[in-house]
């Protein structure tokens, strides 16, 4: 089983490694990270390096992709971004088409996501909707019966992969999986959300937000 996971400069880290790590346990599952080029590409602040492995051309037909989101996915959602053929060639065999954050919007942008409800970050509902997609803040969004899973912010990707896990083998796996990685998840603070997160916080956001590209 081939598991393609897309990198690009300024990705959000997480949104790819919170996958890779519970994916790359499955049995027979071979995960590739590709891209336009090899070579590294940076995360967003420029702080973390990953290794782009293959080209896209060299991973034509993946049974699984991945695509994070990150600021670098704006650059992407440009017509006629090579990713895009990619993406669409992928999907015709994929047995799942994925995106965690603003993945979806490359998603989206190459005409996947047509009609469909997805998630994404919270600040790019509108941005997702002008793809063609409906936005919603679900934390997990499928469409098994057109094989495309997108997944909001960060965390959500570990949950989409426990998912898929369990699409792909069966519910013991995902379980497996999770414990294996020791997901228990059990945040000191109920903040992960607009609604929960209140005025300070968003004030506090908005300063720090001010200070980053």
């Amino acid at each position: 089983m081939q598991i393609a996971i897309a990198l690009f400069p300024r990705l959000t880290a997480l949104d790819a490694i919170g996958p890779y790590e519970v994916l790359q346990r499955l049995p027979d599952a071979t995960v590739t990270f590709v891209g336009e080029r090899t070579g590294e590409v940076r995360s967003e602040n420029g702080f973390l390096g990953l290794r782009v492995d293959a080209t896209c051309d060299d991973v034509p037909d993946p049974d699984v992709v991945v695509v994070p989101g990150g600021v670098g996915t704006r650059a992407l959602m440009a017509e006629g971004s090579a990713i895009h053929d990619w993406l669409r060639t992928a999907h015709e065999t994929s047995r799942y088409t994925t995106s965690v954050c603003t993945g979806s919007l490359v998603l989206g942008a190459a005409g996947l996501l047509d009609g469909l409800t997805a998630t994404t970050h919270w600040s790019a509902y509108e941005i997702l909707r002008k793809t063609g997609a409906e936005p919603t803040g679900q934390r997990v969004v499928e469409h098994l019966d057109r094989r495309i899973i997108t997944a909001a912010g960060v965390s959500a990707g570990i949950d989409m992969a426990l998912r898929l896990a369990e699409l792909l083998v069966d519910a013991d796996a995902a379980r497996a999986m999770q414990l294996m990685i020791e997901y228990d998840p059990q945040p000191p603070f109920d903040a992960g959300s607009v609604e929960k997160a209140g005025d300070a916080v968003m004030a506090r956001l908005t300063e720090y937000s001010a200070t980053k590209d």
